[in-house]
């Protein structure tokens, strides 16, 4: 069924020609406008033009590769990205998180399971966007979700979406475990796996952009994360 909300815009860089008509000619009729670029330089520089709601970014691309991309890209933007890679090794998705990935999608993929993670991503910048608006401030870190910018001890500090979303949820909750499961369904809309990487990840990229203002997150062993300006619990430790 179309979307009926105001058109998105997305970005779709990959060297398959032929994937990228079949992903515009799918995500047309759901209310999504679909540019393309087909390699890595061309779309670097279409990206950093600006305009568009999220990056699709294949890893595999002539020029530069997917993760030169996004690396670069997140110097200057907070876009999302959704990775797609023919490549399942665990370490290069890991990969593609520490370039600053929101999420990533193996090759081959049905395009419902790509138009599921598309909205899950867009959904959660907009409920951060329009929910609870007003100022967090925990343990010298100030959270702002109009504006989406964190600052550590009155210093700007630059997240991901991601990151951003992760911070943002475990700041609502400071002093409370919250599991991995309750995470990854806030942020995916899916269940975690024993396998899944991507919040530890992510995790340890915020601790250390947190990192002037103390050990803020804390990792509960077996169960999840805390956010809480205090000494870690005894059933925590420090990843």
């Amino acid at each position: 069924m179309p979307d009926h909300a105001a058109p998105k815009s997305i970005l779709v860089v990959d060297d398959d020609a032929e994937l990228c008509a079949l992903i515009r000619d799918f995500l047309s009729p759901h209310g999504f406008r679909v540019e393309t670029a087909h390699d890595g330089r061309q779309g670097l520089a279409r990206a950093l033009e600006g305009g568009f709601d999220l990056l699709i970014l294949d890893v595999m691309l002539p020029v530069l590769s997917g993760f030169e991309v996004l690396a670069n890209i997140r110097k200057y933007s907070a876009i999302p990205v959704i990775m797609l890679t023919a490549r399942t090794a665990q370490a290069d998705r890991i990969a593609g998180l520490n370039a600053g990935a929101d999420d990533y999608l193996p090759k081959p993929f049905g395009p419902g399971e790509l138009l599921a993670r598309i909205r899950a991503v867009l959904r959660r910048i907009e409920k951060s966007g329009i929910a609870e608006p007003r100022t967090i401030l925990v343990g010298g870190v100030e959270l702002k979700p109009q504006t989406r910018t964190v600052c550590v001890l009155g210093e700007r500090v630059e997240v991901t979406s991601i990151e951003f979303d992760i911070l943002e949820f475990l700041m609502r909750s400071p002093g409370r475990t919250v599991s991995r499961d309750e995470l990854t369904a806030a942020l995916h809309h899916r269940e975690s796996t024993p396998y899944e990487r991507s919040l530890d990840v992510h995790v340890s990229h915020l601790r250390r952009k947190l990192e002037a203002a103390g050990t803020l997150i804390h990792t509960i062993r077996r169960v999840g994360y805390m956010f809480a300006p205090q000494p870690a619990p005894a059933a925590a430790r420090k990843q």
